[in-house]
């Protein structure tokens, strides 16, 4: 038991001081400076069933505050709420930036829904705009009113092909808490967020809800069309426009918030799930590995301390408290960006129990043919 607790502090060790900085939250918008010309831009919002989240959302992109000219199309995906209508009606009350509301039918075979609303999007704003930049949003994403006028700045002034920032979650109810700023820790610990941002280097990622993305780099990667299957599309569109030579850059948000409510556990249980299994490329192995190094990582940790204490000696105890003690302090920075209490560290074994039991879960899903199930639409393995 010694060398077990021995292995999962040095695997701490090694996520502490070799895994990009994972856990510190200081990645935001790089340093910006105003265009001597604002570039146009179109706002493509996929949405199917958001009427209940679109009138926290949709007036935060109507009423953008941007110097150049900005149009928002947002693409019905075969919503069955009245999602269209009351976008229709919201732009009327509303006012701001102009507002196209459309529908692209039902995907063809080999695509994702979100990914056939955004081609659909992209098509109409190339034919009314003809942007340079695009602003690929989700519909439960509200904006600060100079979000897109920093999001341009930064990418104009960096020379960034793609600029994302992970939309700051809710973080209200009892689970909430506990799931999400670790949702987005695990994130960051698998895509650090300075080395997607290193030129050059492989590890690419973005955070789907939004993403600022050069016209000229979608086309030179053939964006959407190149990852029209995939369910895990941001980090797909991401290593598209790598692979196409772009600059791409991910961080943080402070001006931008899902307004997206989980109240109950099983809704947060479906979020993770319905992807988990395909991030692993639904390959049994990787899921082996995965559901072992969450158990070495941060199960370990606790059991050893309290097995040591317990009598089986100061060795482990040490080592398994030591783990937990690195665990916390690595944690600790994204509680605070999500203003949590910082006592709910030590609770992380716990959580990330719950996201190994919601990766079993996903497995068993798929090979029941339910996997990457998503508001009344499920997806086969590409």
């Amino acid at each position: 038991m010694e060398w077990i607790g021995a292995g999962s502090l040095l695997a701490w060790v090694w996520l502490l001081l070799g895994q990009g900085f994972f856990w510190r939250t200081d990645v935001r918008l790089p340093e910006r400076r105003d265009p001597e010309r604002w570039p146009s831009v179109a706002v493509v919002v996929p949405a199917r069933d958001e009427a209940a989240v679109l009138p926290d959302s949709l007036p935060s992109l109507l009423g953008q505050k941007y110097p150049g000219r900005a149009e928002v199309f947002l693409v019905d995906d075969g919503s069955t709420d009245g999602t269209g209508a009351l976008a229709r009606r919201l732009a009327a009350a509303r006012g701001g930036l102009p507002l196209t509301v459309s529908s692209p039918g039902e995907p063809e075979p080999g695509w994702t829904g979100k990914l056939w609303a955004v081609r659909h999007g992209m098509a109409l704003a190339r034919e009314r705009v003809a942007p340079e930049y695009l602003l690929l949003t989700d519909a439960d994403i509200a904006h600060d009113p100079d979000s897109l006028r920093e999001l341009v700045a930064a990418a104009r002034s960096a020379r960034l092909d793609l600029v994302s920032q992970m939309a700051r979650l809710r973080v209200v109810t009892f689970w909430e808490r506990l799931i999400v700023p670790a949702f987005v820790y695990f994130f960051g610990q698998l895509y650090p967020f300075r080395r997607v941002n290193r030129h050059g280097a492989r590890t690419a990622a973005a955070a789907g809800g939004c993403v600022l993305l050069r016209a000229e780099a979608a086309e030179r990667a053939g964006i959407p069309e190149a990852i029209r299957h995939a369910v895990i599309d941001d980090v797909a569109l991401a290593r598209a426009v790598k692979r196409g030579g772009g600059r791409i850059w991910l961080g943080l948000a402070d001006r931008v918030d899902s307004v997206r409510p989980y109240p109950r556990p099983a809704e947060l249980w479906r979020m993770v799930s319905r992807s988990a299994y395909a991030q692993l490329r639904h390959r049994p192995l990787l899921l082996l590995g995965t559901v072992l190094g969450l158990a070495l990582v941060y199960l370990v940790p606790p059991v050893a301390l309290v097995a040591g204490l317990a009598g089986s000696g100061p060795a482990l105890a040490a080592s398994g408290g030591a783990a937990w003690a690195l665990m916390c302090g690595t944690y600790l920075p994204m509680l605070r960006y999500y203003g949590q209490p910082l006592w709910a560290a030590p609770l992380l074994p716990f959580t990330a129990l719950l996201y190994l039991l919601m990766t079993v879960d996903s497995a068993v899903q798929h090979y029941r043919g339910r996997g990457a199930a998503w508001k009344g639409r499920t997806y086969p393995a590409p």
